[in-house]
């Protein structure tokens, strides 16, 4: 940020943070054997939509990627707008560094082509029997966060709290509870055969 930034009151967005997705290829296992959370396969990324030419130009490309990217690693990439208006990439795929590993290269594609400001937040969905548990991974601050809603618009803050204490050391944790935005109009659960 520029002096004349500071002294007329100007922000700038922060730029995303995409290399700290890798570590949830690792958490995983812990996940898993402490926790008893099953990975469903799917995961999403979360990004304000553009109108440019740019944007679609980028968007082109990265549908080639994933494209030649789903042949090789059987990768299923979908596209759905949620209630409030945001964009989604949807992915399925049961090996999990394979998801890790193509959400890492959209979210490079897109940051790239000068989108990393629309990126939101990259979600990864697993499940403990009984109900949907959420990591989310917020790429402004560099961060993931547990969401566990239990409907209604209401979330198991205290198991949430459980979770952050068992993987604040596998995971960058968001220390700021007030930055664990509730996501309440995920669209991984509406069918897996989203087309982009």
């Amino acid at each position: 940020m520029s002096f004349f930034d500071v002294l007329l009151g100007r922000t700038k967005p922060a730029k995303s943070k995409i290399e700290k997705l890798f570590a949830m290829s690792t958490a995983q296992v812990t996940l898993s054997v402490n926790l008893g959370l099953s990975p469903t396969g799917k995961a999403a990324i979360c990004f304000r939509p553009v109108t440019s030419s740019f944007f679609e130009s980028a968007e082109s490309e990265l549908k080639g990627i994933l494209e030649i990217g789903a042949k090789e690693t059987g990768t299923r990439v979908g596209m759905a707008k949620d209630s409030y208006g945001f964009q989604w990439i949807l992915l399925q795929d049961d090996d999990f560094e394979d998801l890790v590993a193509t959400l890492h290269v959209i979210s490079q594609t897109l940051g790239e082509h000068g989108f990393s400001d629309q990126l939101l937040a990259a979600v990864f969905q697993f499940t403990d029997q009984q109900k949907p548990v959420y990591w989310i991974y917020n790429y402004k601050r560099g961060r993931f966060y547990p969401f566990v809603p239990t409907g209604d618009k209401n979330r198991d803050n205290a198991y949430e709290l459980r979770l952050r204490a068992v993987m604040e050391k596998e995971l960058p944790i968001e220390p700021e509870l007030e930055r664990w935005y509730p996501l309440w109009d995920i669209p991984l659960n509406q069918g897996s055969d989203h087309r982009p």
